[in-house]
């Protein structure tokens, strides 16, 4: 029933050869006419690649143009999308930058100052601002405080001090104190010993001739006597657990880091564990 009820028509392979022979061209015999111009089909992976190289932003020539040619619509508007997005991108990065930082800076301060270099900072010596006569007598006592207090200063650095307190007003004579103290009380500076109850720190470095040694009092004692230089004398101590050199009369010696000890009103020096024991006038092994 289903065969002659069907409304398709079953054609023949014959049949439609033979038709699409009626449509073929023949030529003035009656044979049909074959077209035997290559076709140039392409190939699954050429196929493939077009797709890619029309998907990604790179493969495309020319996107100048209103359209991108190759591409659907969906696929131009998601190139044009992510171009917009690396332009956006490559602006934050430019601004982000430090030069770009250091450009704006520099435009802000300019804005604010008025100028492009900060004004030079004036660093003048003090000791030519001085009159004459005022600089001729800094110098001299210059000298004068470089030969009292040994600290390793130039003549220079002390004029300097000087001159700065006469410039701010101080006459020569109390500039010339106010250094002294402050140069005594510098660590490791030697001062004269006449000096020492006065410098305002618990240690002092001097130097002198040992005048006198006399035997200790107690057995913590290794030595004890006078040190004497041009400006006065002091007793001094040196006590058992220091370790020291031992010291001989008639050597000139240089005590470092020592201790002012007071007893009955009169200042003497303790030579420690801390304390240094030179002899300046003592060659070196090798000269």
């Amino acid at each position: 029933m289903s065969s002659t009820n069907s409304s398709r028509k079953v054609v023949s392979v014959d049949e439609q050869a033979f038709e699409q022979a009626d449509k073929q061209a023949v030529d003035e015999e009656g044979f049909p006419i074959v077209d035997e111009t290559p076709e140039f089909e392409a190939t699954v992976e050429e196929e493939t690649q077009a797709k890619v190289d029309a998907n990604h932003p790179d493969g495309i020539a020319d996107t100048s143009e209103d359209r991108i040619h190759g591409v659907t619509l969906e696929q131009e508007e998601r190139i044009q999308a992510r171009e917009a997005e690396l332009e956006r991108i490559s602006a934050q990065a430019e601004l982000g930058t430090q030069d770009g930082r250091e450009e704006r800076t520099r435009e802000v301060v300019v804005e604010q100052c008025g100028r492009d270099e900060p004004e030079p900072v004036e660093r003048t010596d003090p000791r030519e601002k001085l009159t004459q006569e005022n600089l001729a007598a800094v110098n001299k006592q210059a000298m004068r405080i470089k030969e009292e207090v040994d600290g390793g200063w130039s003549r220079a650095v002390v004029a300097k001090q000087l001159a700065e307190k006469v410039q701010r007003g101080q006459d020569v004579t109390k500039a010339v104190l106010e250094t002294l103290e402050e140069l005594k009380a510098v660590p490791g500076a030697i001062v004269p010993i006449a000096d020492v109850p006065d410098v305002p720190v618990g240690e002092v470095a001097v130097e002198g001739e040992i005048t006198e040694l006399w035997s200790p009092s107690a057995s913590n004692i290794q030595q004890v006597g006078l040190i004497e230089d041009e400006s006065g004398r002091t007793k001094f101590t040196v006590w058992e657990k220091s370790r020291k050199t031992m010291v001989r009369e008639g050597q000139t010696v240089r005590f470092r880091a020592v201790k002012k000890n007071w007893y009955q009103g009169r200042c003497s020096l303790a030579i420690t564990g801390w304390s240094q024991i030179e002899f300046p006038e003592r060659g070196r092994w090798w000269e």
